[in-house]
Order: C-alpha cells, then sequence, then structure tokens
C-alpha cells in the first residue's frame, strides 16, 4: 500500500527533531554534523538566533497578505539586493524553479517587446539542472528527468559548458538568450571558467541576446561573494536565487536589469506567496549576516582551508577518491567507489552530505561553518574512507 507522502524521494531513516549551528540532532538521539545544509539552503546553519527572531518577531505581526497590497519587508530586501548586485529591480517568488521559468519569461519577453518576436529560444547546456517543472526539465535536458512526462516543452538548445565555439555555431535568429550555471551543482559542480563566463558576456552584447545566471545555489555567499558570476567580472542581464536566500524559510528571486524588468508588468507573471512579509522578514535577516563586513573574507579563506584538506584526503585515500573540486564552500569529492557507499559511509560516521552527479559527493556546509568545523568534518570523511578501503580489502 502506497504512504500517505508520495513516494517520489529516497530518503535515509532517520529524522530530526532539533538543531543548533552546524549540529543536527535526531529522533533517536544521533547528533550529525551538517555539511549538507539541507542541499545548500540552511545558509546561517540551524536555530539561528537572528534569523529565528526575525521569523517569530514577523509572524507575530502579519505572516502574509497577498500581492494585491505594498509589502514593506519584500520593498526593503529588494532595496538591500539592488544595492549590492548589478540589477535594477527584483521579483520574489518561492521556488528555484519557479525563479528560473521567471528568467526565461523576462528574457523571451523582453526580445518580443523589443521587436523580436522569433527571439524565444534559449541556449543551455548539458549536465545542468534548473528544476523540475515541465519548462525547467526541458532547459535542464537530462533525459532521466524527462522520462514519462511527454513531449518536452520547447523552445531550449543545448551545447557543451565552457565550449564558446559550440555556442556559436549554436546561435540563430531563434536564439533569445544564454542561459547557465556558473558552477554546475548537480552534475558533480563543474565550473564554468571566467573566461567562458566573459565571452558569453561579450557574445550576447555583440549579438543581442541576453544572458540569465541560474545562482539559486551558487548564489548568497556560497562562493565567496554574493554571486559566483562576479568572480568573472561580469555584469549579466538577469539572475535568478533562492535556496540560502531564506536560510531555510522557502524563498526565490529574480534580480533583473531595467531593460528586462521594465516589460514584467501586471498580469505577466504572479505568485500568491511570493516576497510575503514572513519570507522577505527571514530573507533580509540572512543578509544581516551575509553581509556583515569580513563575512566573504571568512568563507573565502574556510573554504580555501577546507579545499586543501580535500585535497589531502584524496591524496591519503586515492582508492576512494580520485579528485577535489569547488570553490568557497561549495566542494565535491569525486569518488572512484559509488558515490552511495561513500555517502552512507560518511553518514554512518555522523557526517552529513549529499550525493551529486559524476559519482561525486557534495559538500556545502552553512556559511557560518569555521576552519574547525571543516577539520572535524574531514576527520569523519577519513574514517569512512578507512572503513571503505577496509571492507574492499576484505572482499578482494
Amino acid at each position: 500500500m502506497i504512504s500517505t507522502v508520495m513516494p517520489n524521494y529516497k530518503r535515509f531513516n532517520i529524522a530530526f527533531e532539533h538543531g543548533e549551528g552546524l549540529w543536527l540532532t535526531g529522533t533517536d538521539g544521533r547528533r550529525f554534523l551538517d555539511f549538507g545544509a539541507g542541499i545548500a539552503v540552511s545558509s546561517l546553519g540551524h536555530a539561528h538566533p537572528h534569523l529565528v527572531k526575525a521569523i517569530a518577531e514577523q509572524a507575530q505581526r502579519v505572516m502574509h497578505v497577498s500581492n494585491l497590497y505594498r509589502i514593506p519587508q519584500a520593498e526593503a530586501l529588494a532595496d538591500r539586493l539592488v544595492a549590492h548586485s548589478f540589477a535594477d529591480s527584483v521579483l520574489f517568488c518561492s521556488s528555484g524553479a519557479e525563479a528560473n521559468e521567471v528568467l526565461v519569461k523576462l528574457i523571451r519577453r523582453a526580445q518580443y517587446k523589443n521587436g523580436h518576436p522569433e527571439r524565444n529560444r534559449i541556449l543551455c547546456f548539458h549536465h545542468a539542472f534548473h528544476g523540475r517543472t515541465l519548462a525547467m526539465l526541458s532547459a535542464t535536458g537530462n533525459p532521466a528527468y524527462l522520462e514519462g512526462f511527454g513531449p518536452t516543452v520547447d523552445g531550449f538548445d543545448h551545447v557543451p559548458l565552457n565550449d564558446i565555439e559550440a555556442v556559436k555555431a549554436a546561435i540563430t535568429p531563434e536564439t533569445a538568450g544564454i542561459f547557465l550555471e556558473p558552477i554546475q551543482g548537480e552534475s558533480g559542480i563543474h565550473p564554468a571558467t571566467p573566461e567562458f563566463l566573459r565571452a558569453l558576456r561579450a557574445l550576447c552584447d555583440e549579438k543581442g541576446l541576453y544572458l540569465g545566471i541560474d545562482e539559486v545555489q551558487t548564489g548568497i555567499g556560497r562562493t565567496g561573494r554574493l554571486f559566483a558570476h562576479e568572480h568573472a567580472g561580469i555584469i549579466p542581464d538577469v539572475v535568478s536565487s533562492a535556496k540560502g536566500l531564506g536560510g531555510g524559510f522557502p524563498l526565490g528571486a529574480v534580480l533583473a536589469r531595467e531593460e528586462l524588468a521594465k516589460h514584467l508588468t501586471p498580469g505577466t507573471h504572479g505568485n500568491t506567496y511570493g516576497g510575503n512579509p514572513l519570507a522577505c522578514a527571514a530573507g533580509l535577516a540572512v543578509l544581516d549576516v551575509i553581509l556583515k563586513p569580513g563575512m566573504f573574507d571568512q568563507i573565502t579563506k574556510v573554504g580555501s582551508r577546507f579545499g586543501d584538506m580535500l585535497d589531502k584526503i584524496v591524496a591519503d585515500f586515492p582508492l576512494v577518491f580520485q579528485g577535489a573540486r569547488g570553490i568557497g564552500l561549495m566542494r565535491g569529492l569525486h569518488c572512484r567507489l559509488p558515490v552511495s557507499d561513500v555517502v552512507s559511509a560518511v553518514m554512518n560516521e555522523g557526517l552529513l552530505c549529499v550525493a551529486a552527479g559524476d559519482n561525486v559527493v557534495r559538500l556545502v556546509p552553512p556559511l557560518i561553518a569555521t576552519e574547525e568545523d571543516c577539520q572535524e568534518a574531514c576527520s569523519r570523511i577519513q574514517r569512512a574512507a578507512h572503513t571503505l578501503m577496509t571492507k574492499q580489502e576484505k572482499n578482494a
């Protein structure tokens, strides 16, 4: 008999009762160091006092009113995001997938309003991940995710990442824009090179195309900058954000230049929950912490040391791992053994991580992680790797 909760998730048999900082405690009393952060969502860790206080105080006032009325909290959050980014205007929504849907709508509508209705196709990249709605499954292009859901949504073309000649060859008179993650997370921590991102910006300028960046996972400080595209020194036309923005409360955003944003007029998009007072109070609290002076430097420093630690693990356990990847606090270990085995072994040592494509263990801790936290995580990974190697030797 089917469970009352639909069986679309493969869940570990553990439930968590409470958390504090980087630690989660299960209903069975076991404690786990959380280097998964709810898939890069819990940017301030668990039960962060400032975030908890902001949510509780806002919940006592008003949680939701709808977008029929002004929402001061959304206005304040939009002001903060605009002040610290390339954007002129922000739209709030409830998830990363919807943020990406809006990003695509903005690109298509801006081309339409500028007299180019034929420009309605978006150039995407192999091994991307943009969400699970029908349109974003088509933008993602992974056949495994598309199976059984009927015809794909038209309007998306795919080329290899970091191949500018392939991009040039794929552009047609119907191309409206280019859409990519600065670091492909779900497929195994694959970065777009700074040179490639700069070449895309130049190509879009040359061809009259718009550049859209999916920062759902890479944004809000994850790589040591507010947004990962900043490392390449480029200015995109539109960016999607979610995950870490609400620190665990569902919140997405689309940041855009005025040239695109001005075309999203009443009736072109809506969201009942998007940007409600409670969600935006959470977002403001997260930015209070993330935008503190020195925070990005701290993430960069800790992330760099974490990368060094992971490189040493690879060197010490070459039969388990074949490489380390990433930047800031978005890291991956490329495994020689099945990633599911490695994740289970690491979890048995009391460390939470996330499996990704290309047989990679994804490590995306809360952004408040210290070098000591990273060292503790690596000690647990080392113990797990030793256990896996011992098992291999016994089975040899």
